[in-house]
């Protein structure tokens, strides 16, 4: 166990700020699950490995370097890191395909943790793209990747201006909207696209305009509103029951 130097140490750590991870195409994944699947499921993502000698890999021992528990807790964004960290290069991005599935188009998205959750909802429900506003939170970020337990890694996520995305778009484009129809009385399509909204405001007005089906699911409790990860995976079910 050679030991990781400060310089080292002050690298990985950069990482954890977006304006690195978008300059050197990087990011990081952490904990004995997450960095195990990267391993087993992808690993020309790989860059480095840095684990203490409890995380048990040894169909990958050349890639790993050991570290003390100490040195993982100066590198992690966890407040109890968990035997693992790992440095992954950041995936290339294929455009969206227009013809098959479900496209989910997120409209400024903000809480890490609720960028995660829907991520993760999303590839439990088979959505393979992504279609994120360029002030939806950033896919990289060590809180999203957490919360999406790897999904990150099995999803095309592209960042663009929705509206030029939408304009071209000629799928049925359904937004969740309070003025929309019950989504349980509206047939839904196997392919088309769905838009959630940022969690205060909802959709914003130049994106509304391209909604053709506006759909809202109907509260029968004195909530005032739904949480927008929650929405998400009532809404991606009802598709989902509609393939049949």
């Amino acid at each position: 166990m050679s030991g990781l130097s400060k310089n080292k140490i002050k690298w990985i750590r950069s990482l954890h700020l977006k304006k690195n991870r978008d300059e050197l195409g990087l990011f990081l994944v952490e904990g004995e699950k997450m960095v195990g699947e990267a391993l087993s499921e992808f690993p020309e993502m790989i860059d480095c490995v840095y684990a203490t000698e409890q995380f048990q890999a040894s169909s990958y021992a050349k890639q790993i370097e050991r570290i003390t528990e100490d040195e993982l807790a100066q590198i992690s964004t966890l407040k109890t890191p968990n035997k693992a960290l790992a440095i992954l290069r950041k995936p290339k991005i294929s455009a969206p395909t227009l013809t098959k599935g479900l496209i989910l188009v997120l409209d400024g998205v903000q809480d890490p943790g609720n960028m995660g959750t829907i991520l993760r909802t999303a590839d439990w429900f088979g959505v393979k793209t992504v279609v994120c506003s360029e002030d939806t939170a950033d896919i990289f970020n060590p809180k999203v990747i957490q919360a999406s337990m790897g999904s990150v890694l099995r999803m095309n996520v592209i960042y663009t201006v929705l509206e030029t995305f939408l304009s071209v778009c000629d799928l049925p484009i359904y937004g969740a909207l309070l003025e929309g129809e019950n989504v349980y009385s509206t047939t839904l399509t196997k392919t088309g696209v769905l838009v959630m909204g940022n969690e205060g405001k909802g959709i914003r007005t130049s994106v509304k305009a391209y909604i053709n089906t506006p759909i809202h699911i109907p509260g029968f409790g004195k909530a005032e509103s739904l949480n927008v990860a929650v929405a998400t995976g009532i809404l991606l079910s009802e598709f989902k029951r509609a393939e049949g």
